[in-house]
């Protein structure tokens, strides 16, 4: 079993910056690609990036790019979202997401989720 804990959401103004952070405890950490998803008020939950168990390959909704970094650190077991220039529509809950496949990134484990929201 895998339990994954997000942490890092917050109140932002459009611009700023925040940084999520997932732990994992449960299964080797490594054998995983760790992503995180978002679900709007009133949307459907939507990709936002992946990363491979080794962290060599990463893959970004172009709603995302530029913007956003995912990274992980497998001695440590977390995976970190650094979110730049965030903006009013970034808003959404975050969840932090465990599959063994990167590509296609199909996950099993999911966390609570946190709150992102961007003021105008």
């Amino acid at each position: 079993q895998v339990q994954l804990v997000e942490s890092g959401g917050g109140l932002v103004e459009a611009g700023g910056s925040l940084r999520l952070s997932c732990a994992r405890s449960g299964r080797p950490f490594s054998n995983y690609a760790m992503g995180w998803f978002r679900q709007a008020p009133g949307k459907e939950r939507e990709f936002v990036a992946v990363i491979s168990w080794s962290g060599g390959s990463t893959y970004y909704a172009d709603s995302v790019k530029g913007r956003f970094t995912i990274s992980r650190d497998n001695a440590k077991n977390t995976v970190t979202l650094q979110m730049n220039s965030l903006k009013p529509e970034d808003t959404a809950v975050y969840y932090c997401a465990a599959g063994r496949n990167y590509n296609p990134y199909d996950p099993n484990y999911w966390g609570q989720g946190t709150q992102v929201t961007v003021s105008s």
